[in-house]
């Protein structure tokens, strides 16, 4: 039976007191339809962007703890479904670990899932999840995608209709009435139990949730604990050496995979024991006999932990959650970053609201960020105040203890004379965030009602603070070095292009959108006489070092282009420069000296990209070059040139290669949509042009290369 909420767990979307029966009813069908066996179905709360998990079948709630509540922003397949509006299938282990690698670190396991969104043609109010085991096909059938499909229609039209009898009858009502109860099964036949007496080895059977529903006389001798003590109890904390996350992962792994598996524990020094777990979709059965005693030297050194003392939380649902929120952590790349992250990932999973993060400036509180707020100037105005003066954002961040406020009136208590709940909430969980040893900032969560924070969660949130205190100091120096960068890159490129007789000219840079966000592409016009010269360029890499060189290249090209070096010259010039420099680095480079009254330009190329030329009458061709290798590889190395007639109104177009190159596209389908639209588009004016290539460029959304495009159309003396 599906099993319902935890304590605590707030309604869903829709709300009415009969609404339990039927989403479990509709769950458990529509398992039965597909031959799934685990699923679970969330809703959409009403009040925020958040899923919450209302009814679930098939496996204990812990294994999806830190999914509880997801955040609609949330990388999952849930959240997926619910944005995208569409089914998301994953077909195995290896695809799991690629698409969804939070989900995969938490559950490593071979199996398959389906996520369906449970939505109307006017309202979304959720989404389903079924499982498979591994051995599913690695495809799911039309079949399986229709029925999938309508039972989630039909459920989101049930909702649909309960959501209106809501309004009529008011807000008391509640979709999630009291949760569901499991109901352990036992072995009653007389005669099944003397067979059971009579072998030599222990049998125990677990219901779903993990409890113990059955153990013979022989496995309550091999674990040393009476019968009636292990009824209904977890075996990894009613039996003190099966307290360790090894054992409580081999059930996991049976249950979600169900396929069969054992391991060896120890029950004392040189005593181990046997465990076989053969899954089904109503629980396990485990035969427990005695190892070998060659086993003792094989049982692994991990699952070697010292007994805990008192039964106390699973630990399950706490390594899961932190295994979760440390990997969404580490993809947080700058300070927003965190501060996205925590609101997503943090803040649903705790059940809070609201949240800031604070951080010191000058000896002030410096806000970082913050989410939830309705009124952001009540955020604002902690922004500068004195880390003397006395409120628990202070207090927290120089003293380094948390602070947990279960009601505004313990705020007035502790906090006199400050504003009562001046951000509308009504208990806050200030957690220090402490790296290396020092503070580097708050995180404060804000709950909407009073709220008691029990030893356990304060543990658990104090815990979380130091991961986001972690990823909160990578992100400041990221954030250091991506404006030292970025200043260096706009110091390094030119602001404006300088006028050239004849030639109207335009520029774009856009950088990637992975690593720093700047690199080594560059572009430049040099007035020289008699000739002007252009020259575009990109440096390997996308950091400090690659932006550095790149100006240090376009600073020699300029000087050899002023002291009336040929193309081939300037070329060879910058090959020998980029070598005695001793980087590591390399260089593609374009370089052209422009003869607008004749209509002639010579070329020297270096391993760049070749140019397109746009004639007059709207034909485009790709430019063959003669060129030599890329600067910096060969110190000998020759830049042979060609020249280039230029008619009156034609376009040269001179880019770097990240406005061609991009995962599973083609370099020469990319140049011919290059080439398409600058036949198409070569008679506007030359900026509009040159927006209108880059955002061609970056149409896939996420660029691994920067993109640089310089342009130049030759006027018509007219």
């Amino acid at each position: 039976m599906p099993d319902g909420p935890g304590p605590g767990q707030a309604p869903g979307a829709a709300d009415t007191a009969d609404g339990r029966p039927l989403l479990s009813l509709a769950l458990t069908a529509m398992m039965e339809q597909v031959h799934a066996h685990t699923g679970a179905v969330y809703l959409l709360r009403p009040d925020e962007p958040v899923l919450e998990m209302v009814v679930m079948a098939g496996m204990p709630r812990a294994f999806a703890a830190p999914w509880e509540r997801v955040g609609l922003s949330a990388p999952i397949p849930v959240a997926d479904a619910v944005r995208e509006r569409r089914l998301v299938w994953v077909g195995g282990e290896e695809e799991m670990a690629r698409r969804y690698p939070r989900v995969s670190v938490v559950l490593p396991y071979p199996f398959a899932l389906a996520a369906v969104p449970v939505a109307t043609g006017r309202a979304v109010y959720g989404a389903v999840f079924v499982t498979w085991p591994g051995g599913h096909p690695p495809e799911l059938s039309d079949g399986e995608r229709e029925r999938l499909t309508a039972a989630c229609g039909r459920l989101a039209q049930r909702l649909e209709l309960v959501a209106r009898e809501n309004r009529r009858l008011g807000p008391e009502t509640d979709l999630v009435a009291t949760p569901w109860a499991g109901v352990s099964g036992t072995l009653e036949s007389l005669e099944a139990a003397r067979m059971v007496a009579r072998l030599p080895y222990g049998l125990v059977s677990l219901d779903l949730l993990g409890r113990v529903s059955f153990v013979s006389p022989a496995a309550a001798d091999l674990l040393g604990r009476p019968a009636r003590e292990l009824l209904g109890t977890l075996p990894w904390v009613s039996v003190p050496w099966l307290r360790d996350p090894v054992y409580e992962d081999r059930y996991r792994a049976a249950l979600l995979s169900q396929q069969a598996t054992s391991f060896v524990a120890l029950r004392r020094p040189g005593d181990p024991l046997s465990f076989r777990l053969y899954p089904s979709t109503t629980g396990l059965s485990i035969r427990v006999s005695r190892a070998p005693a060659v086993a003792d030297t094989a049982v692994a050194d991990t699952a070697r932990a010292a007994p805990r003392a008192g039964p106390g939380p699973s630990r399950l649902v706490t390594i899961s959650q932190v295994l979760s929120l440390a990997g969404a952590l580490t993809e947080a790349v700058g300070v927003q970053d965190v501060v996205q992250l925590v609101a997503d990932e943090v803040a649903p999973a705790v059940g809070s609201r609201a949240l800031v993060i604070l951080g010191t400036r000058g000896g002030r509180l410096h806000v970082l960020g913050h989410r939830g707020y309705r009124d952001p100037r009540v955020v604002e105005r902690l922004d500068g105040l004195p880390l003397g003066e006395r409120t628990p954002g202070t207090q927290v961040l120089t003293t380094g203890v948390p602070a947990f406020l279960d009601s505004r009136e313990q705020l007035e208590r502790l906090y006199p004379g400050r504003p009562a709940a001046p951000d509308g909430f009504a208990a806050w969980a200030y957690l220090p965030l402490i790296s290396s040893g020092r503070p580097v900032g708050t995180c404060v969560l804000a709950y909407a009602a009073p709220r008691v924070f029990p030893a356990d969660e304060r543990v658990v949130l104090t815990s979380l603070g130091g991961l986001i205190a972690q990823a909160l100091e990578r992100a400041q120096l990221y954030d250091a070095k991506h404006r030292l960068a970025h200043g260096l890159q706009e110091a390094l490129l030119p602001h404006s292009l300088a006028p050239l007789p004849g030639v109207e000219a335009a520029a774009r840079y856009l950088p990637a959108t992975h690593g720093m966000e700047i690199g080594g592409d560059f572009y430049d016009l040099v007035p020289a006489r008699p000739l002007p010269a252009a020259v575009i360029g990109d440096v390997q890499g996308h950091n400090v070092t690659a932006a550095a060189l790149m100006g240090q290249i376009r600073t020699g090209v300029r000087a050899y282009t002023t002291v009336g070096q040929a193309p081939h010259e300037v070329m060879s010039s910058a090959n020998r420069l980029l070598i005695d420099l001793g980087s590591e680095l390399f260089a593609s480079c374009l370089y052209l000296r422009l003869d607008a009254a004749r209509g002639r330009a010579v070329m020297a190329r270096a391993g760049h990209p070749p140019p397109l030329l746009r004639h007059p009458d709207g034909r485009v061709r790709v430019l063959d070059l003669a060129g030599g290798p890329l600067l910096g590889i060969d110190a000998a190395a020759s830049y042979p040139t060609t020249e280039v007639a230029l008619a009156p109104g034609s376009v040269l177009a001179l880019y770097t290669d990240g406005l061609v190159e991009s995962p599973g596209v083609d370099i020469e389908d990319a140049l011919v949509g290059v080439g398409g639209l600058l036949s198409e588009a070569g008679e506007e004016p030359l900026e509009n042009l040159a927006d209108a290539l880059v955002r061609h460029g970056a149409a896939g959304g996420e660029r691994i290369d920067d993109v640089a495009v310089l342009l130049l159309r030759v006027r018509n003396p007219a």
